[in-house]
């Protein structure tokens, strides 16, 4: 494929991908930037980690994306009583054929939502790790691979909330992004306070694209040009984030893959027929946002300062 037919591709892509953040958007108001860092992280073939205040709407838009793009979706509640089991699923005696037949649990879906993730203990939680690093399941000795494409988006609540229980580094670390969605700016609440309630929008949205597609855009994504000088721009972020007095632990090589992902599917979400330095910088602080903790303030600087800081320290080669 030539360079011409290369721009004419990724330009139709880019199209294609401002109709369905259109389209969210008409559900999620105000909420651009979140709606396409949530896309960058489905076409890394990553997953993503919102956490926020009850409320501000992390349900409905899980809900919005499977929606638009045509996935098969599933909810679990997570709950301080649930098992792996109602998240797996499991066998079940059948008197008529005296055998045991497997009963598939939601896990099974495209898009699942883990709502509330951080309020099931730590063996529930657990549920998820196989099927977000591999994409299949082992249930009772046997290997069950999971649809195409398969994303978790999971919703957390703030760990200072009752009833909550932290997720451990090594979960943390399967998900890809992690991204807040905040409190809507004046405009946008207006109209959500005048217009039509968000669950009665999601009813009438519409599919833009279909499964088949998306994993089309995902491969698109992979093949996004990166240049050397771009590679070496990106270790030598994570070797400022591993050398640094500033942070108490550096970035892994699976972050640094996250960071090369998601600059990928952000170049082709914008158009870029090859990854800038620029779009590393915007999908940084969502991926360092759960990896990354500066010795400042015990840890607890936001995410953009800790992203700024590592971006101002770096120069792009």
């Amino acid at each position: 494929m030539n360079s011409a037919q290369l721009d004419t591709e990724v330009t139709n892509t880019k199209d294609a991908i401002d109709n369905i953040v259109e389209e969210i958007g008409h559900v999620i108001l105000g909420k651009e930037h979140a709606i396409r860092l949530s896309l960058a992280c489905l076409l890394a073939r990553g997953h993503l980690l919102i956490e926020d205040l009850p409320g501000v709407g992390k349900t409905t838009l899980s809900h919005v994306l499977a929606s638009t793009l045509g996935l098969d979706y599933q909810r679990i509640q997570f709950t301080s009583d649930l098992l792996p089991a109602d998240i797996l699923g499991i066998s079940i005696y059948d008197r008529d054929s005296s055998s045991f037949s497997f009963h598939p649990g939601p896990i099974f879906s495209q898009l699942i939502l883990a709502d509330e993730v951080n309020r099931a203990t730590p063996r529930a939680q657990s549920a998820l790790l196989e099927a977000m690093e591999e994409s299949q399941v082992t249930i009772e000795g046997k290997t069950r691979s999971l649809p195409e494409p398969f994303f978790v988006i999971a919703t957390q609540n703030p760990s200072n909330q009752v009833g909550t229980f932290p997720l451990p580094e090594s979960q943390l670390d399967r998900f890809t992004m992690r991204i807040e969605l905040g409190y809507p700016d004046n405009e946008a609440e207006r109209e959500l306070l005048k217009g039509t309630d968000r669950r009665e929008l999601l009813k009438h949205i519409t599919a833009s694209i279909d499964a088949e597609q998306l994993v089309a855009m995902q491969t698109q994504a992979d093949s996004i040009h990166v240049s050397e000088a771009l590679l070496d721009y990106l270790q030598d972020l994570l070797e400022y984030s591993r050398s640094s007095a500033d942070y108490t632990n550096g970035l892994s090589p699976r972050a640094g893959l996250a960071v090369l992902r998601c600059a990928r599917a952000w170049a082709l979400i914008h158009g870029h027929p090859q990854v800038l330095p620029e779009d590393i910088q915007q999908v940084l602080p969502s991926i360092i946002a759960h990896r990354l903790n500066s010795v400042e303030n015990n840890g607890q600087l936001t995410q953009e300062a800790n992203a700024a800081h590592l971006i101002k320290q770096v120069p792009i080669p």
